[in-house]
């Protein structure tokens, strides 16, 4: 395999989208570690648990599918690269862990992965993307608080509580 970042990049679409987790994982360092929002605990390290998060996901989102959206922008040392995505899954199973239930909704989101390279292996896996905004097309509900809305007056009374405690916490431990 290449030790191009684009090119591996490109590989772990291909091989994503054709199922094969076998070709996927082989892309990965043994030691890798991917950082998730979608992750019950992320992250997952070593090949092991990225597998184990990878078929959960494909058993969920069996149409899963991953498209490029712009070119694979490669860092000036080409040990990393920035792949921006477009995913397009139907959710019609359920996502364990950590048990979702399935809500039969397509959603469409776009992200990025910053993928870190040693040897031609992905080494680290970085994965932005707008958590909120998925959870809202699979539930077909809002989840962000409208302004001045009853439901943003309890989340900021919520977040004033956890800032004191913060706060709380911070001092003890200077």
């Amino acid at each position: 395999m290449s030790s191009d970042p684009s090119a591996v990049a490109l590989a772990l679409i291909d091989a994503w989208n054709a199922r094969e987790l076998a070709r996927f994982l082989d892309l990965l360092a043994e030691d890798v570690t991917w950082y998730d929002p979608a992750m019950p605990a992320p992250p997952a390290r070593g090949r092991a648990e990225v597998a184990r998060f990878a078929e959960s996901v494909l058993r969920a989102f069996p149409d899963f599918r991953y498209e490029l959206r712009a070119p694979v922008y490669l860092s000036p040392d080409h040990a990393s690269c920035v792949v921006p995505w477009r995913i397009t899954a139907t959710h019609t199973a359920s996502l364990t862990p950590p048990g979702y239930a399935p809500t039969h909704r397509r959603m469409v989101v776009d992200g990025l992965d910053q993928l870190d390279m040693n040897d031609g292996k992905v080494i680290r896996i970085l994965t932005y993307f707008d958590i909120l905004g998925a959870a809202e097309q699979l539930l077909d509900a809002t989840l962000r608080p409208q302004a001045g809305s009853v439901f943003q007056r309890a989340a900021v009374g919520v977040q004033r509580v956890m800032a004191a405690r913060a706060r709380r916490r911070a001092r003890r431990s200077s």
